[in-house]
C-alpha cells in the first residue's frame, strides 16, 4: 500500500489536539479514506487500542440509521466507557442534517479528537463556520502527485516520459492504476464523475439540468488554461440550444468548483499588484476526468502540461495565480508567504522561436523575485537569470526551493 506521507506529515502534529476538528475534503475517489485509515494505524502504533477508536463510513449502509446530529452524538457517547481521550473518524459525514452541531457538542467536552472527510468543500468551509468557526484545521487532498505514481507503480527514472504521458491521458486516481484495460480505466472514471454528479451536485447541490451541467463542464475542460469568458460560454450553451441565464451560469461553475472537479485561478496584475476577478483560468483536478467529459480524441499535450504543473504547486501549498503584463501573461505566479515565484510552462522548447517567446515573457517584469521556465528538455536552456528546469526535476525533486533559488 502506498503511504501517504505527505498528507500524513502535515496532519501529525494535530493527532492529539482536541480542541480542534481535523477536515480531509477533496476530489471522491481522490484517497481521503486511506489517509483516515492510516491516521488510526499510526494512532494504535502510539498504542491506542480499538476501543478509543470510532470509525464511521457513511457510505455503509451499517450507518444508514444515523441521520441526524442527534443520532450521531448519542451512538458516539454510547462508544465511551472511561475518561481517556476517543478518536473519532467520520468518512462522508456531510450525509448527517446538521452534523457540525453533533461534532462541536463532542468538542466541548474535550474528550474526542475528530476527524472528518468530505467531497464538498462548502461542506467544510461554509457548513462549519457557523458552529466551528476557528476551530477546525483542513486539509485538502489531491489525486496521486506524479512522485506518489512512481513509487505506486515502481517506475524508472527512464520510464518517466512514459508515465507522464499516461498520466496526461488518465489522470491520477488512486485506484485507476488497478485497471491496465483502457475500457476498465473509462469505466471506472466515468463512474467516478457519475457518483460526483449524483451524490454531490444532485443531491446536495440541488442542481437538476444535468444536461446543461455537462455542457458547461465540457467547456471549461477544453478551454481550461485560455482565458475564461463568461460571454463566450453563453454563446457556447445558445449554439448548443441550452441558452441559460448569468446566474445560472456563475451557480454551476461554482459547483464545478466546490466538488472539486476543476479548480478556478485568478489572475494577478503585476505591476498593479492587485488580484482581477475576470479572465480567470480553470485547471481540472484529475485529466482522467477531463479526458471523459470532453469531445477531444487527441490529447492537447501543452494543456496536460501546464495543468500537471498547476495541481504540483497546489500540492505543495503554493497559492496559484496568473500573472498579467502589460504586454501578455506569466502561466504561474505562485506563492508561499514571503516566497513568491514566476513560472512558465512549455512542454517542448526544442525550438529556438519557442525558447525565445517563454524567456521574452518575463521580459516587463522588473522586480527580483526568481523567474523559472519548466519543460520536457534535458538540455538547461537557462539564461539572462531564469532558470530552465526539466520537468521530473520539478516533480520528483521539488521543492522550489532546492533546485529553484
Amino acid at each position: 500500500m502506498l503511504i501517504r506521507e505527505f498528507y500524513l506529515k502535515k496532519i501529525r502534529d494535530f493527532y492529539d489536539v482536541n480542541s480542534l476538528i481535523k477536515i480531509l475534503c477533496g476530489l471522491r475517489r481522490s484517497g481521503k479514506s486511506v489517509i483516515l485509515k492510516q491516521i488510526i494505524d499510526e494512532i494504535k502504533e502510539k498504542g491506542i487500542d480499538d476501543a478509543h477508536i470510532i470509525y464511521i463510513n457513511f457510505e455503509s449502509l451499517d450507518y444508514a440509521d444515523i441521520t441526524t446530529a442527534i443520532e450521531l452524538n448519542n451512538y458516539i457517547k454510547s462508544k465511551v466507557k472511561d475518561q481517556k481521550t476517543y478518536y473519532v473518524f467520520l468518512d462522508e459525514v456531510q450525509k448527517v442534517k446538521d452534523f457540525e452541531k453533533a461534532i462541536n457538542s463532542l468538542r466541548i467536552t474535550d474528550q474526542f479528537s475528530i476527524f472528518i472527510t468530505g467531497s464538498n468543500s462548502k461542506m467544510t468551509f461554509i457548513e462549519l463556520s457557523t458552529d466551528l468557526s476557528g476551530r477546525y484545521v483542513s486539509f485538502r487532498v489531491n489525486p496521486l502527485s506524479f512522485k506518489e505514481v512512481v513509487e505506486l507503480t515502481n517506475t524508472p527514472k527512464e520510464k518517466y516520459l512514459d508515465l507522464l504521458l499516461d498520466i496526461f491521458e488518465w489522470g491520477t486516481l488512486p485506484q485507476r492504476f488497478m485497471f491496465d484495460n483502457i475500457s476498465s480505466r473509462e469505466n471506472y472514471i466515468l463512474d467516478v464523475y457519475d457518483s460526483i454528479l449524483l451524490k454531490d451536485i444532485v443531491d446536495r447541490l440541488k442542481i437538476t439540468d444535468i444536461t446543461t451541467f455537462n455542457k458547461i463542464l465540457q467547456y471549461v475542460l477544453e478551454t481550461e488554461t485560455r482565458e475564461f469568458s463568461t460571454s463566450n460560454v453563453l454563446e457556447f450553451l445558445e449554439r448548443n440550444n441550452n441558452k441559460i441565464a448569468n446566474d445560472t451560469l456563475y451557480k454551476y461553475l461554482d459547483a464545478l468548483c466546490t466538488t472539486f472537479i476543476v479548480n478556478r485561478v485568478y489572475r494577478y496584475d503585476i505591476n498593479g499588484k492587485n488580484v482581477l476577478k475576470s479572465l480567470n483560468k480553470f485547471y481540472a483536478t484529475d485529466l482522467g476526468v477531463k479526458k471523459i467529459k470532453t469531445n477531444s480524441r487527441k490529447t492537447n499535450y501543452s494543456q496536460a502540461f501546464e495543468n500537471i504543473i498547476y495541481n504540483e504547486l497546489i500540492n505543495k501549498g503554493y497559492n496559484v495565480y496568473v500573472g498579467k503584463t502589460p504586454k501578455g501573461e506569466i502561466d504561474f505566479i505562485a506563492s508561499k508567504n514571503e516566497d513568491v515565484k514566476y513560472i512558465q510552462a512549455c512542454y517542448d522548447m526544442s525550438n529556438e522561436e519557442t525558447r525565445n517567446r517563454e524567456f521574452n515573457a518575463f521580459i516587463d517584469i522588473d522586480d527580483s523575485y526568481p523567474k523559472y521556465v519548466i519543460s520536457k528538455d534535458t538540455e538547461d536552456y537557462s539564461r539572462d537569470g531564469i532558470k530552465h528546469i526539466n520537468i521530473f526535476d520539478f516533480l520528483i525533486l521539488l521543492h522550489l526551493s532546492i533546485n529553484m533559488r
